[in-house]
């Protein structure tokens, strides 16, 4: 038996063809041609009427909190259970990340505590979709408004995830993507700045070409300090076929989280990415978290994956374990890391493979009987 990956693109001839056309004549007049085309299809399959193209999620993210002139002395609350892409650029602005517990069952920010949290420094919540679960948008939004802050969406796991018909990504003040190689569509390293305010989008486009603005007459004149995060049109090229197939390779994500569903569900043992009513999970990452009454931990899980040879990928660790952010009392968060494992997920996954992932699971819950 071959060793099970925990993920990998799908790559067909499509993006290798529109790959190898953008190498050998992208350039020139045509450097921006896969770019263009690749952000109309984005902004489309959105449904926003505003997208940038960028090298990383982290960078789009930058650039947006840039953009809302938040920086030193403000504070930004988001979850916990993140990855620092989140939490970075909130300290490359000069602001101060303020994490709060999530919600025990999506695992995403908790909007009670995120309101808990709120100071007069405040100035952004960011909702974290967590592995394609779906933050509380319509308790974030509200909250946001009542406060007079920004709802910032990190969609970065959440492409193909829809709350009560609006698409993960297109609720917030802005959002960002990731196209990283592990993510359900990718251009291999890469993100997307999304938004449907007109002047923060401009403010954006002008910090994304080293603060150059589209209006200016003048040749190499940036009108303010800007950042080089823009994606290259080779990376465009793979952009843009995977999105021309996106509802084939989301359908074929929740295909595998139903398929690992109806092999260990239902079981009181464990609980897996939540669907609650209104709510399509793009399930970018199937995930298992053992009940407390297992005694079973992310440790002997990773192992007992190792051992079938299968890759498995921990749950993110609680930020405010980082030596260098403040710590923080989330129950919520610390408990779930310590008994819960992402499972593989890769497009082109077999029956039987799913199935070796899924004995794996039974077999720890039937040792722990």
């Amino acid at each position: 038996m071959s060793r099970i990956a925990y993920t990998r693109p799908s790559i067909t001839d499509l993006e290798v063809d529109y790959a190898t056309d953008a190498a050998r004549n992208g350039w020139g007049a045509q450097c921006y041609d896969y770019i263009n085309r690749f952000e109309a299809g984005f902004a489309a399959h959105l449904g926003v009427p505003h997208v940038i193209a960028t090298s990383s999620c982290t960078g789009a993210l930058h650039m947006g909190l840039s953009a809302l002139g938040i920086g030193q002395g403000d504070e930004v609350i988001l979850a916990d259970t993140n990855w620092i892409a989140t939490a970075a650029p909130i300290a490359h602005v000069g602001a101060t990340p303020v994490f709060v517990d999530v919600d025990p069952d999506s695992w995403c920010i908790d909007p009670l505590a995120a309101e808990a949290a709120i100071t007069p420094k405040t100035r952004a919540i960011i909702a974290t979709h967590i592995y394609g679960n779906l933050c509380d948008m319509d308790a974030l939004l509200a909250l946001a408004d009542r406060h007079g802050i920004a709802l910032i969406e990190d969609a970065a796991e959440a492409i193909g995830s829809v709350y009560k018909g609006k698409r993960a990504g297109s609720m917030g003040r802005f959002s960002t993507f990731s196209f990283h190689g592990t993510k359900t569509m990718t251009t291999g390293e890469g993100g997307m700045f999304a938004t449907s305010d007109a002047e923060l989008y401009e403010t954006v486009l002008t910090l994304s070409n080293h603060g150059r603005a589209r209006g200016q007459t003048r040749q190499f004149w940036p009108d303010m300090i800007g950042f080089k995060y823009k994606i290259s049109n080779v990376q465009a090229a793979i952009g843009l076929a995977q999105i021309e197939r996106i509802d084939e390779l989301t359908a074929r994500k929740r295909e595998i989280l139903a398929a690992y569903k109806s092999r260990l569900l239902p079981d009181d043992r464990i609980a897996m990415n939540p669907e609650p009513t209104g709510v399509v999970n793009g399930a970018w990452m199937p995930t298992v978290v053992f009940s407390e009454q297992t005694g079973i931990t992310q440790a002997q899980a990773i192992a007992a994956f190792q051992a079938a040879d299968i890759d498995a990928r921990v749950f993110f660790s609680p930020l405010s374990d980082l030596d260098f952010f403040d710590s923080a009392q989330t129950r919520h968060a610390h408990d779930i890391a310590r008994r819960a494992i992402n499972l593989p997920s890769y497009h082109d996954m077999t029956q039987t493979d799913i199935d070796r992932v899924a004995e794996v699971v039974r077999g720890l819950m039937d040792g722990a009987a």
